[in-house]
C-alpha cells in the first residue's frame, strides 16, 4: 500500500500546485490500519501556514456521519433503540402528528421536519434552545416514516437533542467521551470546536463558481426551505468563530485522518477500540430507505444516518459503502466489503462539485481492488 500513499500524495500535490485546490488532506484505513496519510498545500492562504495531518477542516455535512455515529454508540450502550419514539425521550417533540416518530426516522431523514423558517439566520443556528424548539414545534411535511427527505440542517438538532435528553450532556461532549477520546482523536474530530482550539483550523476560501451550476432553482424548491439561503454553507460561514464553537451537528470539523479512523472503528477494531458490534454494523449500513428524496428530488438510498453508495457513481452499484459528503467538497465513508475507510478534507469551498474527493476515492477503490 506504500504505492497508494505515493499515488495519492502525487495527486494532492498536483491539485494544489495547479491552483485547483488550496489545501487538502486524504486518509485511508484498510482493515484498521492507516495506509494513506497525505497532505498538500496551505491551511491559510493569508499566512502561508501549511496543512499538516493534524489540521482540522470545517467540512459541512460530512459531520452528519459523525452525529449518526454518536447515536449508534448510545444505542449500543442501551440508552435507547432505533424504534424508540422520540417523544419518549423528548416529550415536547410529540405534537402535530409527530407522536410516533422514532429515532430511526430521524436517522433516515424520514421524521418529516426538514423545514426551517425562511428568516432563519446564522446567529439563530448558534442558539440550541431556539433551534430545538423550532424542530419540536414543527408541523411535519409528511407522516413520519412514510417518506424521506434530506433534513439538511434539522438532522443535527433532532439527533443532537435526542442525545442531550438521553445523556444530559451536549452532543459534542458525548462525541468526545464515546468516540474521539477512546480513538485518540480528540483534537481531530469535533462538532463544536472550543474557541481556544480554533487557531489550529484551516481557513476556508470560496472557489470561483459559475452561478449557472446551480441551475434555475425555483424559490419554492424544498431544499431552499430546508436550508434557506441565509444559512447555506459557504467559506465565510465555516470560518465564523461562533458557528465553529456551537453545536450545529448537521456539520462538523475534522481531519481526514480523524474521521477516517472513526469509520474504520465502525468497520472493526482500531488500536483496540471498536465503536459498534458486527451485528450493529450490519444494521446501520444496510439499506433502510430507498425512496425518492422529497427535498432534493433524487434517488438517495440511506442507511441509519448515512448515505449509501460511493460518491461519483450510481449508488445502487455500491450499496456496501456508507458515509456522508459535505457541501464544499469534503467527505468520508466506509466500505463494508473491502474494509476501507476513506476521507478527504479541503479548504477551497466549492458548493457545486466534489471532483477532488471523487478522483482520490476512485484511485483508492482501484488500488484496493487490485491489491
Amino acid at each position: 500500500m506504500s504505492d497508494l500513499q505515493k499515488h495519492v500524495q502525487t495527486v494532492l500535490d498536483e491539485l494544489t500546485e495547479s491552483g485547483a485546490e488550496t489545501g487538502l488532506q486524504a486518509a485511508v484505513y484498510v482493515d484498521g490500519e492507516l495506509v494513506v496519510d497525505a497532505v498538500s498545500g496551505v491551511a491559510d492562504s493569508e499566512t502561508g501556514r501549511p496543512v499538516t495531518s493534524d489540521t482540522p477542516f470545517w467540512s459541512a455535512s460530512t459531520g452528519k456521519g459523525v452525529t449518526a455515529t454518536v447515536v449508534h454508540t448510545l444505542v449500543e450502550k442501551g440508552l435507547f433503540d432505533y424504534d424508540t419514539r422520540i417523544a419518549e425521550i423528548w416529550p415536547e417533540f410529540g405534537v402535530h402528528g409527530k407522536e410516533n416518530a422514532t429515532v430511526g426516522h430521524a436517522l433516515t431523514h424520514s421524521a418529516g421536519v426538514p423545514g426551517l423558517p425562511g428568516d432563519i439566520t446564522p446567529d439563530d443556528l448558534t442558539d440550541w434552545d431556539k433551534m430545538t424548539s423550532i424542530v419540536a414545534s414543527a408541523e411535519p411535511w409528511w407522516e413520519p416514516g412514510t417518506q424521506t427527505g434530506y433534513h439538511a440542517v434539522t438532522f443535527g438538532y433532532l439527533l443532537g437533542e435526542i442525545v442531550h435528553r438521553a445523556t444530559g450532556k451536549p452532543i459534542s461532549q458525548v462525541l468526545l467521551e464515546e468516540v474521539s477520546t477512546p480513538l485518540g482523536i480528540s483534537k481531530e474530530l469535533y462538532l463544536g470546536v472550543p474557541q481556544a482550539e480554533q487557531g489550529l483550523l484551516a481557513r476556508l476560501e470560496d472557489a470561483p463558481i459559475d452561478p449557472a451550476a446551480f441551475g434555475d432553482m425555483p424559490e419554492d424548491f424544498p431544499l431552499l426551505k430546508a436550508a434557506p439561503p441565509a444559512i447555506m454553507p459557504s467559506a465565510s460561514y465555516g470560518n465564523r468563530s461562533d458557528i465553529l464553537a456551537s453545536d450545529i451537528p448537521a456539520g462538523g470539523t475534522m481531519t481526514a485522518r480523524g474521521v477516517a479512523k472513526m469509520y474504520a472503528a465502525l468497520l472493526g477494531e482500531v488500536d483496540g477500540v471498536r465503536l459498534v458490534s458486527q451485528k450493529r454494523l450490519e444494521q446501520i449500513s444496510a439499506v433502510a430507505v430507498d425512496d425518492l428524496d422529497q427535498v432534493v428530488f433524487a434517488p438517495s438510498p440511506k442507511g441509519l444516518g448515512y448515505f449509501l453508495g460511493r460518491p461519483g457513481g450510481d449508488p445502487q452499484q455500491s450499496l456496501n459503502v456508507f458515509g456522508a459528503q459535505g457541501m464544499g467538497g469534503s467527505g468520508a465513508y466506509a466500505d463494508t466489503r473491502t474494509k476501507v475507510a476513506f476521507a478527504l478534507t479541503k479548504n477551497r469551498f466549492n458548493p457545486t462539485e466534489a471532483s477532488a474527493f471523487e478522483r482520490v476515492s476512485e484511485i483508492v477503490t482501484q488500488a484496493v481492488a487490485g491489491a
